[in-house]
C-alpha cells in the first residue's frame, strides 16, 4: 500500500514548516490504524508510506480506515486539511534490509497517483480478493497504462461517501444523460433561439437530480442537427442515455416533445408531448425531469422534489428576453456579448423577480468587461456586482449566481470566500463544468495541485468537448512533470479543436518542459503562423514573438517587446505575462514591476507564481512573498 499526501510539495513551496507539520499530524493519525490492521511501516517516501500486509483484505480495510479517519478529521479540525491518495497493489516482492522491491512496489506505486483526493485505488488482483468481502462498492476505472509499465491494467476504485463523481470512461454503459439540442419546429424561424434556450434550461433543472451527471451546454451545442447515430454520440459524451425532442412555439402557445433513449441499445425508455400555455413552462421542464427519473428509476428525496417544484414563476416575456440572452452569451464575441446583455436588461425590466436573468446580466457584465470594456473598471465592476447581489437575493439556490459571485470574489483576492461560493454552486449543480473549471484555478492558486486536477477531470466529465478545461489540465500537468499524463489529455485537446492554436501552445511548453527545444520551436512558430493570419489581439502575437527570442537566447529583442508592451495601454492579463517573461530573463525588478501593476488591476492569474517550476528562482526573492500577501495567498 502506498499512501501519498495531496498538494505537500506546493505547500512545502509556500509554508514550509507549515507543510512539515501537517505532515507530522497526518502520521500521527494513520500509524495507529496501520498497525491495528497488522500493517508494517516499511519506510517513509517523504509526504506518504509504503506499507505491506499479509492479505489484501487488511490492506484494503486499513485503507478505508484512513480515509474515514481524515474524512471526519477534515470536517471538525478547523485547520488545513488533510486529503491522501491510496494505491494497493498484491504480488511477490524482494527483501534487502527493511525495504522491500520489485514489480509489485512499482505497480502499487503507479496506482496511487490513480486514486482521487481522499480516495482509494485497487489493482485487478487485489479487487478480485476482496470484492465480496468489504461493504464498499468498488467500481471499475477505464483502461489505464501505468507510466513505466508496458500494457493497460485494470482499476478499480472504492466508492466512498465523500469522494467525487466517478470519471466518465467514455464508453456508453457511463452513467449520465445528454439533452441534446431540441429542434426548432416553430413556423417563425427566428424561434430558433427558444428552442436552444430550453435546452439549456433542460440541462440546469436535471442536474438537480441526485446522482445523475448531466453534459454540459457547450458539449451537447454540438450535435445541434447532428446525423450521428445515437451509439456514437453516447460513446463520444460518455453517457448511458439521451434526451432529445423538439418544440414549437406559435405566439403564447407552446408544443414540447420529448423522449429518452437507451445508447447501447437505442431502445425509448419513455417519451411524451405537452400542449401547454407559455407561462407553465417551468412546468413543462419539472415534468421532463419527474419522468426522466423514473424511468431511470432515481429515488427523489423529499427536498430533492420539492426543490424541482420550487421555481418561481416569471413572465412569459421576461422568460423569452432571458432565453435570447443566454443564446447570445454562449458565441462569447463581442457583438453577440453586447446584444446579450441588452436582452437581460430588457428581461430584468420585464419581471424584476427573475433572478436568472440578473445572474445572466452579472456573468455578461463581467465577461464583456474582462476582455472588451474600455471603460474604467469601477464602473462595469459595480454594475455586475449589483446584478450578481440581486439574483442571489431573488434565489440563493441558483448555482449560476454563486457561480458569478465566486468570481467576483476571485477578483478580491477574497480565497476563502470564492472556495465557499463554488462549493455551494457546485453542490447545487454538480454538472456545473463552468464552476468546476474555476475552481480547479482557484485550487492552483492556493498551491492545490492534487485536488486542481480532481476538479479538471470532474468539469471534463460534465463538458467532454469543451476546451478551456483540458488547456489548463494539460498545462498543469507540465508543470508537475507528469508528462505521460499531460500528453494525453493534449491530444483530447487536439483531438476536441481540431488542431487550434492552444493545442501548438501546449505540445511547445510539453516540448521545452522536455527539454525538446527544436521541437518546441516548430510547435511555436505554428502558433506565430497561425496568429499572425488570424487577426488576433496585437498583445499576444507580441507576446508569443518575444517568448521565441527568449527561447532562442535573443535577450535583446525580447526586451524591446516588452518594453514596448510596458509601455502601451495593457490587455487583459497582459502585463502578468511580460512580468512572467521578465522573470525568464532573469529580470527580477522588471517582473516584479509588472506582477506588482497587475495585483493593482486584480488581473494577475497567481497559478504560474505558485506551481510553474521554472519560476523557482524567482520566488526566493523577498518580495514574492510580499506578492503573495497583497493577492491573498501569503
Amino acid at each position: 500500500m502506498f499512501t501519498d499526501m495531496v498538494g505537500y510539495t506546493a505547500a512545502t513551496q509556500l509554508d514550509e514548516g507549515a507543510a512539515l507539520g501537517l505532515r507530522r499530524e497526518q502520521e500521527a493519525l494513520i500509524r495507529p490504524l496501520i498497525s491495528k490492521h497488522q500493517g508494517r511501516k516499511v519506510k517513509s517516501t517523504g509526504d506518504g508510506l509504503l506499507v505491506e500486509f499479509d492479505s489484501s483484505l487488511k490492506a484494503t480495510e486499513c485503507a478505508i480506515s484512513i480515509q474515514r479517519k481524515l474524512h471526519h478529521h477534515n470536517d471538525g479540525s478547523g485547520g488545513n486539511p488533510i486529503d491522501v491518495r491510496i494505491g494497493i497493489h498484491l504480488g511477490d516482492v524482494e527483501r534487502q534490509g527493511a525495504d522491500i522491491f520489485g514489480d509489485a512496489v512499482n505497480i502499487a506505486s503507479r496506482i496511487q497517483p490513480m486514486a482521487e483526493p481522499g480516495g482509494i485505488c485497487v489493482s485487478n488482483a487485489v479487487h478480485e480478493q476482496v470484492w465480496n468481502k468489504i461493504s464498499e462498492k468498488l467500481e471499475k476505472l477505464a483502461p489505464t497504462s501505468l507510466k513505466g509499465i508496458r500494457m493497460p491494467m485494470d482499476l478499480y476504485r472504492v466508492v466512498l461517501p465523500w469522494t467525487g463523481l466517478p470519471i466518465r470512461s467514455g464508453r456508453p454503459e457511463a452513467a449520465g444523460i445528454a439533452v441534446l439540442p431540441f429542434t426548432n419546429i416553430s413556423p417563425d424561424p427566428k424561434d430558433e433561439y427558444f428552442a436552444d434556450g430550453l435546452t439549456e434550461e433542460l440541462i440546469t433543472v436535471l442536474s438537480q437530480l441526485p446522482e445523475l451527471p448531466v453534459i454540459a451546454r457547450t458539449s451537447v451545442m454540438q450535435y445541434k442537427s447532428t446525423t450521428k447515430p445515437v451509439s456514437q454520440i453516447g460513446t463520444e459524451l460518455g453517457v448511458a442515455t439521451l434526451l432529445e425532442g423538439s418544440v414549437r412555439k406559435a405566439g403564447n402557445r407552446l408544443r414540447v416533445t420529448a423522449q429518452l433513449i437507451d445508447t447501447a441499445t437505442q431502445r425509448h425508455l419513455w417519451a411524451n408531448s405537452y400542449d401547454r400555455e407559455l407561462d407553465d413552462v417551468f412546468a413543462v421542464q419539472t415534468e421532463i425531469a419527474r419522468q426522466v427519473s423514473d424511468a431511470l428509476k432515481i429515488e427523489l428525496r423529499p427536498a430533492q422534489a420539492a426543490r424541482l417544484e420550487s421555481r418561481s414563476a416569471v413572465k412569459p416575456d421576461s422568460y423569452l428576453a432571458y432565453l435570447k440572452g443566454r443564446t447570445l452569451l454562449a458565441y462569447a464575441e463581442q457583438s453577440s456579448m453586447k446584444e446579450a446583455r441588452v436582452q437581460f436588461e430588457l428581461a430584468t425590466r420585464l419581471d424584476p423577480q427573475n433572478a436568472a436573468a440578473f445572474a445572466g446580466l452579472a456573468s455578461v457584465i463581467r465577461r464583456a468587461g474582462w476582455f472588451y470594456e474600455r471603460r474604467p473598471r469601477e464602473e462595469w465592476d459595480a454594475e455586475g456586482r449589483r446584478a450578481a447581489a440581486r439574483a442571489l437575493e431573488l434565489d440563493p439556490d441558483l448555482s449560476e449566481a454563486h457561480s458569478t459571485q465566486a468570481m467576483i470574489l476571485w477578483d478580491d483576492f477574497d480565497y476563502p470566500a470564492t472556495e465557499r461560493e463554488l462549493q455551494r454552486a457546485i453542490s447545487l449543480n454538480p454538472s456545473n463544468a463552468e464552476a468546476r473549471f474555476v475552481y480547479a484555478l482557484v485550487l492552483e492558486d492556493l498551491g492545490r495541485a492534487e485536488e486542481a486536477l480532481t476538479q479538471y477531470r470532474l468539469a471534463e466529465a460534465a463538458d467532454p468537448l469543451g476546451r478551456e478545461a483540458l488547456q489548463f489540465h494539460a498545462r498543469l500537468l507540465v508543470w508537475l512533470a507528469r508528462y505521460d499524463e499531460a500528453l494525453s489529455v493534449i491530444e483530447k485537446h487536439r483531438l476536441v479543436t481540431g488542431g487550434s492554436v492552444g493545442t501548438h501552445e501546449l505540445l511547445s511548453d510539453y516540448y521545452r518542459a522536455r527539454g525538446d527545444l527544436q521541437r518546441s520551436l516548430e510547435e511555436l512558430d505554428v502558433v506565430i503562423r497561425e496568429q499572425q493570419g488570424g487577426g488576433g489581439p496585437q498583445d499576444w502575437n507580441e507576446l508569443t514573438v518575444a517568448w521565441r527570442h527568449i527561447l532562442t537566447g535573443d535577450k535583446e529583442a525580447a526586451r524591446r517587446i516588452l518594453r514596448k508592451l510596458e509601455a502601451s495601454p495593457p490587455g487583459p492579463l497582459t502585463m502578468a505575462f511580460v512580468g512572467w517573461w521578465y522573470a525568464e530573463l532573469g529580470d527580477a525588478d522588471a517582473c516584479f514591476r509588472c506582477w506588482q501593476r497587475s495585483a493593482r488591476d486584480r488581473s494577475l492569474p497567481a497559478q504560474a507564481l505558485v506551481l510553474d517550476p521554472q519560476l523557482d528562482h524567482i520566488r526566493k526573492d523577498p518580495r514574492f512573498r510580499a506578492l503573495l500577501h497583497e493577492i491573498g495567498l501569503a
